[in-house]
């Protein structure tokens, strides 16, 4: 890898740290994500009555929406249309390579 292209990748990669961290450091991203950790893939509704009724949250779902957009700007989750539904799916890969560069 050339020099330049290793900072553009360094760049990159921190980047993607900075959005992670800053997905993680609101308490209510991390409870989307420990939800979407035990069911994968959700509705946005599915996601809104769990959060609401699991945690006693009082959240619109709109607000889920902003946070949804948040986690979905770090690569920490994906949405997909099935029919008239949105569909939250977990993607973890971006935490694992976070960790795997401070635990190997």
């Amino acid at each position: 890898m050339t020099s330049n292209r290793r900072v553009a990748y360094t760049r990159h990669m921190n980047w993607d740290r900075d959005a992670i961290f800053k997905a993680l450091g609101d308490s209510t991203r991390r409870l989307i994500l420990d939800e979407l950790s035990e069911r994968t893939e959700q509705t946005m509704y599915e996601l809104t009555v769990r959060l609401i009724t699991k945690h006693d949250l009082s959240i619109t779902r709109q607000a889920i929406a902003k946070h949804l957009s948040v986690l979905e700007d770090a690569g920490l989750l994906k949405s997909e249309r099935k029919g008239k539904y949105r569909v939250v799916i977990f993607n973890n890969e971006p935490l694992k390579n976070l960790l795997k560069g401070w635990i190997e």
